[in-house]
């Protein structure tokens, strides 16, 4: 599970690129076995200025650990990263 803080001056149309960028993930990498991201969504205001998350899912914790250091995931999160005034990472087996 990852919460993005985008930087204001990023349009919607670079982070829908980004996102999407994530998504195509799943067939360059094995193990992922679900992908969703997408805006923040709910009226409670209690996302702390977090606009965008993303569910990455794997198959094994050591799927995780292939993906993590991946060349196409160096490629796709250095983007990403560029783009972004915060982020949290928080990884859960459940």
């Amino acid at each position: 599970m990852v919460l993005l803080k985008f930087k204001p001056e990023i349009t919607q149309e670079k982070v829908a690129d980004l996102l999407n960028q994530l998504g195509e993930l799943q067939q360059l990498i094995p193990g992922i076995t679900y992908y969703a991201g997408g805006a923040y969504s709910s009226h409670e205001g209690l996302n702390q200025g977090y606009n965008h998350g993303f569910l990455m899912t794997f198959e094994s914790a050591d799927a995780r650990d292939f993906y993590l250091p991946h060349p196409e995931h160096e490629r796709v999160k250095s983007a990403i990263l560029k783009c972004l005034d915060d982020f949290i990472i928080f990884d859960f087996e459940a």
